[in-house]
């Protein structure tokens, strides 16, 4: 690995082997590492929410699950939507305060995993390996050169996707 480029929160890259890409603080967030198997590039999303249709205007698109994927994979792609060759990993989506009442959270994390997934699903990419849910926090380390994805969890593990 060359250089290790990092996407903070509401953000996202895109990069090539020999270069990673790397996001802190998944906790309700999810990451979305999205690969090319044949170019060998790959993009990495931190989105904050599911969706953005709640919001009128002045919105960031990559703090959305709706708008940061297919943001992400145009860029990737120069322009267009295309999805053939596109592989893709999750993590984070954690339930990360324990409120005795569940409206306080909304579930947020587990909402943003089900965007997350309805919106790959729809873009018919395939998820190769997902550590969502729970209530820890992650950090995700996507290899460009292999899309081996190591999530580094709060309490020191480390799962290789």
């Amino acid at each position: 690995m060359e250089n290790q480029i990092k996407v903070g929160i509401a953000d996202y890259k895109i990069t090539t082997d020999p270069n990673s890409l790397i996001t802190l603080g998944l906790g309700s967030c999810v990451g979305i590492a999205i690969y090319d198997r044949n170019r060998r590039i790959g993009g990495l999303s931190h989105i904050m929410l599911p969706d953005s249709t709640a919001f009128k205007s002045g919105v960031k698109p990559e703090k959305f699950a709706d708008l940061a994927i297919p943001l992400m994979i145009k860029e990737m792609n120069g322009g267009t939507l295309k999805t053939r060759n596109l592989v893709a990993k999750i993590a984070g989506g954690a339930s990360m305060f324990n409120f005795p009442d569940k409206k306080m959270t909304s579930e947020i994390g587990k909402r943003n995993v089900e965007s997350v997934e309805k919106i790959l699903s729809e873009l018919d990419i395939p998820i190769l390996g997902s550590h969502t849910g729970g209530n820890i926090g992650r950090t995700m380390i996507v290899d460009l050169s292999n899309f081996k994805v190591d999530i580094k969890t709060a309490s020191k593990s480390i799962v290789v996707l």
